[in-house]
């Protein structure tokens, strides 16, 4: 096997970048003047507004017509995935779901005026999963944990069955163990065909969130309502923030620093945040005020390198995705599934066409049939 080429930065030879399409991409990013910076958001428009009540931009605003002819030729779907949450007094409680919203859309704008408009799903979860720390929180809602699961599994075999075999899940938000689970559910208990991703953005980016000596950078590290997440919003929808409000916090920590990373793991520690309790004071107890860090410091400039990574980021993936698997087709079912090519033949069709089938007439196999 080749071995692995890196370029190192040259503002922090702790963050490098991997020689592949992917590493050069975020290089190439992190490398470009502010005014490339804003050209990137220009040709994403970001900023805009939402477009969630905007006809035409997301499968559940546009009429089905339109929903069949755009998936016959790009047949990704990117399924934004937020949650209510206490961000501080400051912001908005939807800021995760605007997020992965807004970012989606910069994207489906790009890729339609480049001719190969990708598909967007309305976000499933506008509530979440939460981990243990986040329990009593006024302004956060916090659904069971299996409801997120099976909400995420029947999104997908719903997407699945309507043609869209490529569903990529946006995060923005402490739930990763839920979508990862959704995701192995699904495959269990279907054994169906296609791509399935999660994209949780800032970690996918996560060298644009590490503070380092120049103007437009970040100056501490990613936590929780907090500069990092303050400015992004200040970027995306600035009108939901109200920086006369900020209220820097910090939490109580009983154990020395250096074991449990922060929010996108910029600092390579051996746990994340979410695969430990106990080491931190729950958030009502020690900043009941919804933040974790110093979003007195955030401005909207700071998010813009990061965001631009991202949009370029979720292009690329989608690109090379479509160039593997053109719209309707899928992996090689028997190297995928424990099925033969045969049997998945009717599901593998257009919804609708002649011989088609839908998932729902599908046979369970093996320990997951019940399921």
């Amino acid at each position: 096997m080749q071995k692995t080429k890196w370029f190192a930065a040259a503002e922090d030879p702790s963050i490098f970048f991997e020689d592949t399409p992917v590493g050069r991409l975020k290089k190439a990013v992190w490398d470009a003047s502010p005014a490339e910076i804003d050209a990137i958001l220009d040709d994403y428009a970001i900023p805009s507004p939402s477009e969630l009540g905007q006809p035409g931009t997301y499968i559940q605003n546009t009429p089905r017509e339109d929903v069949v002819e755009k998936r016959r030729k790009n047949d990704i779907v990117l399924v934004p995935l937020g949650c209510t949450e206490n961000h501080g007094m400051h912001a908005n409680s939807g800021l995760d779901t605007f997020n992965s919203t807004m970012i989606a859309e910069g994207v489906r704008r790009h890729t339609a005026k480049h001719g190969w408009e990708v598909n967007l799903a309305f976000p499933p979860l506008n509530y979440g999963g939460h981990p243990y720390h986040h329990i009593g929180m006024p302004g956060t809602v916090i659904m069971p944990d299996e409801v997120v699961r099976e909400t995420l599994v029947y999104t997908m075999a719903g997407l699945w069955n309507d043609g869209f075999r490529k569903i990529i899940f946006i995060n923005n938000h402490g739930q990763t163990w839920n979508i990862e689970g959704a995701i192995q559910d699904f495959c269990k208990r279907y054994q169906l065909p296609g791509i399935y991703r999660l994209a949780e953005w800032h970690r996918a980016v996560r060298e644009f969130f590490v503070p380092v000596e120049r103007p437009d950078s970040l100056e501490t590290h990613f936590v929780h309502a907090d500069e990092a997440e303050t400015s992004v919003g200040l970027l995306m929808f600035g009108d939901m923030i109200k920086m006369s409000a900020v209220k820097d916090a910090w939490g109580e920590s009983f154990l020395p620093d250096g074991w449990i990373d922060r929010s996108c793991d910029t600092l390579r520690r051996g746990a994340t945040w979410a695969q430990s309790q106990g080491h931190n004071a729950i958030e009502l107890k020690s900043t009941p005020g919804g933040v974790v860090g110093t979003p007195s410091i955030s401005t909207a400039a700071k998010g813009k390198r990061p965001i631009a990574a991202v949009l370029k980021y979720l292009t690329l993936l989608c690109r090379e995705i479509l160039d593997a698997y053109p719209a309707g087709t899928v992996p090689d079912p028997e190297k995928f599934t424990m099925r033969t090519r045969a049997e998945l033949e009717p599901f593998l069709k257009e919804p609708l066409s002649p011989g088609w089938k839908p998932i729902d007439a599908l046979p369970r196999l093996g320990l997951y049939e019940k399921l």
